[in-house]
């Protein structure tokens, strides 16, 4: 951010405080002498400190500050703004923030202003590492570039993991041996097209990836599949100030945050103040568990900011919560994060920031704090903080800060009094409610199987996915049939006989995400993988495993504690680096798999180490997905199936017929911390440093334009500039009265974002796929849509595409919708095209929580591209709320008591919404339908930035303006 300078002229001068001999300046709200400042929530501290040196009075005016210093009056009403010291972005968000900047110079260019001007004013990071898709895994022949995925694609078959060779043929995979069908006529053994069509060749007679060799293939796949985009971020990393991009295969954003670009405390012209962040992640809020202040924004808010727009927030509540007890031995964090997940979301605090204190917290290492900050979404609170304490400090010692630093850092925190002593609980602070929680109550739990909030203790896991079957379908249930609850479904694979049945375990990832931050966890599951290798138990082949480490420390740490071998052994190998499962990158599980899960109407399991799990993600024939801890991945990949109960089944049974219960293999606590000890250690932070300063050689050989205009190439299918600027002109138009609207769509409740916004593969039958064919691309060249985040025509047409998407217009799911005036049934983008091209506007009509799960730009930047000008709903997640009017959509809400069904609404009338000139907070505004009905909505603008905002037609058009 553009920071205000400490001098005469500054609003607050006064405050102006020195350390380390005079030299570094620093504005200390002690010096107000306010007893309100003690009493203060240390997260709504750093709001005021921010507020007192960005006091400008144009974004940041005095009555701003001493709104939050009268935070106990202001909360949950006064509006205030936020300047952070940094924006994060990610290669799929921040790739169309940074088109919407070089298509923003060009717009401002035409109107004569120096494109030169529009560069972020609050220093950017982006990191590239959403690019990553698992190509290849274990053996050649599944490692054909992935096609994408999507209807129509037949995966192929994967090898197994040990054994006696197959065939007697040298470089074979290494399995029983088996009988080879005849190649296709005239084809290659190893061709592509062989191994997508026509699965006839044995996949055991080709040579074996080796593990490093697998993480090395699939970074170069992704870097040649990317290299456009890799260079659109070159182009930017050299074009505009303020932004630093980290090229790929350095790690996960998160962890690059964590690890590299944290500071604690920022000093920048010899100014100290607290570092804080706002990023396009979901994965930002893990930053608070180190004392920065940070939460997620979408790709629009996180524009403006970086433009110099301060966040505007309403003075959030702030939740107290005050962890007592000992923690159970046998619990990891992720049990501790699902307990408190549990217990916040009971609460009901949503929008509320959560502030840890008691002495409970200072048994909670740095990495456990910032796995519990990572899950404050899931309970939908803004941040999880915990303010810096010695637990902090010292974790700061391991890394890469000089002890010198360290001091600086320390004393500055403590002379503002953001530093806290938990032994001391005088200094704790007034919330606005306390929540109590005991950690000795906290048992392994894993959460599923459709909702990460549904928890299930391991202990009552068979129980309950028994009631899972038997429940009509829901948030819980599947509804399968008495008679067909017992079907077993034989099947071969790899030469030898398997079965599959309800509950079997078909995926099983360690993928990055919330625990590859915690050494300890993800240490607990290398020494279970290797206490159960040397009990002889092994993981069925057919088991699609793997193991993407969020950077290269955590490989690092487990390959010299020694456990990285058993993983492999295990079929857990390093795949890369990036999110990968978790995002709907997963390679296709094996066509025999499949076709028994088909056949048998299994409710197939994923297993896997993340926070996001909606029903169908991962795969859509695996129907229940499970959030566990990497060591419960494990175990459950072991036991093949979710149906056990650990505590009195075997996990497995060795070739001897010894049987191996989990509580044979499962390491200590102090086993784990000793290991930890040993080996995570500062030199795991150098070697991070190192590859960020390295880079690698493809980045380095990439070449760019020097022009200060991005020189689009207008035949390419990644890039493209977006149609947000046309026809913008520098006076304000009154926002059009929406007439004579149809319904684009009818949905229900809890529609979330990955109904919504395009994730994961292109499906070879949607609306992208025939986009991106008229391009003469075949499907191997489809990549994901998350790739293609640059291209509003790939990202407009895969909006509304998903396969979970329950339509009431036409009574089921699917990405189709009714088409009024024709009567067709057509595809979503299809529909909205047609009703464009007719110049028909479009509302969306949905019911409770509309826009719930990630911060996803494109969520509203599809919708809005799409033609639709307002969706009413019941209610509305207030982030997504944000973006809608970011982009230039009405969010409008029913009248308490009243929704679609109360009003007899059928989704077939038309709406007439009537826009006053002069509009107001809230306001209430009149639906006419054409069946002659009429009801009250209410316009959901906080404040009058919301609705100048929707005026200017968004975000980006009102940024745009300031310069012209």
């Amino acid at each position: 951010m553009a920071h205000s300078s400490p001098g005469k002229e500054h609003t607050y001068c006064h405050l102006i405080d020195t350390i380390k001999d005079g030299t570094i300046k620093f504005f200390n709200p002690e010096k107000l002498n306010d007893p309100r400042y003690d009493k203060l929530p240390l997260s709504i501290r750093v709001l005021l400190e921010s507020a007192i040196r960005n006091c400008d009075g144009f974004y940041t005016k005095e009555e701003d500050v001493q709104n939050i210093l009268d935070w106990q009056q202001q909360q949950s009403k006064a509006e205030v703004p936020f300047s952070p010291a940094r924006v994060l972005l990610q290669d799929f968000t921040g790739i169309p923030a940074m088109v919407d900047l070089a298509a923003m110079r060009d717009a401002v260019a035409k109107h004569g202003v120096d494109p030169g001007l529009i560069n972020p004013k609050c220093p950017t990071d982006l990191i590239v590492d959403h690019s990553l898709q698992i190509d290849f895994s274990k053996c050649a022949i599944q490692n054909a570039p992935n096609p994408g995925g999507g209807e129509g694609s037949r995966p192929s078959r994967p090898p197994p993991r040990s054994g006696s060779q197959c065939g007697g043929q040298k470089g074979s995979c290494g399995k029983a041996s088996c009988s080879e069908p005849p190649s296709s006529p005239g084809r290659p053994p190893t061709s592509v097209q062989q191994i997508e069509n026509t699965p006839l060749l044995c996949p055991f007679h080709l040579k074996p990836v080796s593990e490093p060799e697998t993480a090395l293939k699939n970074q170069e796949m992704e870097l040649i599949r990317n290299k456009e985009r890799l260079q659109f971020f070159k182009w930017c990393s050299k074009a505009f100030k303020n932004v630093n991009v980290v090229p790929p295969d350095v790690g996960a954003v998160h962890q690059v945050n964590l690890e590299y670009l944290s500071q604690v405390v920022q000093l920048e012209g010899g100014v100290l103040y607290p570092d804080s962040v706002v990023g396009t992640d979901s994965h930002t809020t893990m930053i608070n568990g180190l004392g920065i202040l940070g939460w997620g924004v979408g790709g629009i808010e996180s524009e403006a900011v970086m433009l110099g727009q301060p966040v505007s927030l309403t003075l959030p509540r702030v939740v107290g919560c005050k962890l007592l007890g000992s923690i159970h031995p046998l619990a990891t964090s992720i049990d501790i994060v699902l307990g408190i997940t549990k217990h916040l979301r009971q609460a009901g605090i949503d929008g509320r920031f959560v502030e840890f204190f008691g002495p409970g917290v200072c048994q909670l290492s740095v990495p456990d704090r910032t796995t519990i900050a990572n899950m404050c979404p899931e309970y939908s609170a803004t941040v999880s903080y915990f303010p810096v304490d010695q637990v902090t400090i010292k974790h700061f010692t391991k890394t890469n800060f000089s002890p010198e630093k360290l001091e600086l850092f320390e004393s500055y925190l403590k002379a503002v009094k953001l530093y806290r002593s938990y032994e001391d609980s005088s200094q704790d602070p007034e919330y606005s409610e306390v929540i109590e929680i005991n950690l000795s109550s906290m048992v392994p739990y894993v959460s599923g199987p459709k909702r990460p909030q549904d928890r299930v203790a391991i202990s009552n896991m068979k129980e309950d996915f028994q009631s899972c079957l038997d429940e009509k379908v829901g948030f819980k249930g599947f509804h399968v049939s008495k008679e067909k609850q017992q079907r077993t479904v034989p099947f071969t694979h790899c030469g030898q006989e398997y079965s599959l049945c309800h509950g079997s375990v078909v995926i099983a990832a360690v993928i990055s995400c919330t625990n590859n931050c915690n050494p300890s966890v993800m240490l607990t599951a290398g020494l279970l993988a290797k206490k159960a290798v040397e009990a002889g138990l092994v993981v069925k082949s057919y088991i699609r495993t793997s193991l993407a480490p969020g950077s290269g420390m955590v490989t690092h740490y487990l390959s010299t504690s020694g456990v990285l071998p058993y993983f492999k052994q295990l079929g857990f190998e390093v795949i890369g680096y990036g999110c990968a499962t978790c995002v709907g990158n997963t390679a296709p599980l094996p066509e025999p798999v499949v076709d028994a899960i088909k056949q048998g109407e299994l409710v197939a399991c994923g297993v896997l180490s993340g926070n996001r799990h909606f029903e169908g993600r991962l795969c859509d024939c695996v129907r229940a997905n499970y959030l566990a801890s990497p060591p419960l991945v494990v175990a459950y990949a072991i036991a093949g199936m979710v149906g056990i109960d650990f505590e009195k089944e075997p996990l497995g049974v060795t070739s001897e017929g010894r049987e191996v219960f989990l509580q044979d293999i499962w390491p200590s606590r102090e086993e784990v911390q000793q290991i930890e000890e040993a080996t995570v250690i500062s030199s795991i932070f150098k070697e991070l440093r190192g590859r960020m300063q390295k880079g690698n050689a493809f980045w380095n050989q990439i070449e760019c334009s020097d022009s200060v205009l991005f020189p689009w190439d207008h035949k390419s299918t990644y890039i493209r500039p977006p149609s947000f600027f046309s026809k913008l002109t520098k006076e304000v138009s009154r926002p059009p009265s929406i007439e004579n609207a149809h319904v684009l769509l009818f949905l229900g409740d809890n529609v979330t974002t990955d109904h919504i916004s395009p994730a994961g593969s292109i499906s070879r039958t949607s609306p992208a796929a025939k986009y991106l064919q008229s391009k003469r691309l075949t499907p191997r060249d489809f990549n994901s849509y998350g790739a293609r985040r640059g291209n509003d025509a790939v990202m407009t047409r895969g909006t509304f595409a998903s396969v979970k998407l329950h339509n009431r217009l036409i009574g089921k799911t699917g990405p189709k919708t009714l088409h009024i005036p024709s009567g067709q049934t057509m595809d979503v983008f299809e529909a909205a095209e047609r009703y464009q091209r007719d110049g028909v506007p479009l509302v969306i009509l949905a019911g409770k929580h509309y826009g719930s799960g990630n911060s996803r730009d494109w969520v509203a930047k599809g919708p809005y591209l799409m033609g639709v000008r307002a969706v009413i709903a019941e209610s509305f997640e207030k982030l997504h709320r944000r973006q809608l009017l970011g982009a230039g959509i009405a969010p409008l809400q029913f009248e308490s008591g009243e929704n679609a069904d109360v009003l007899e609404l059928s989704g077939k009338e038309t709406f007439n919404i009537e826009l006053p000139e002069n509009l107001s907070p809230n306001q209430q505004l009149t639906v006419k339908t054409s069946e002659g009905k009429s009801f009250h909505v209410t316009a959901l603008f906080d404040d009058h930035t919301d609705i100048t905002c929707f005026k200017h037609g968004g975000l980006l058009r009102f940024v745009a303006r300031t310069f012209l």
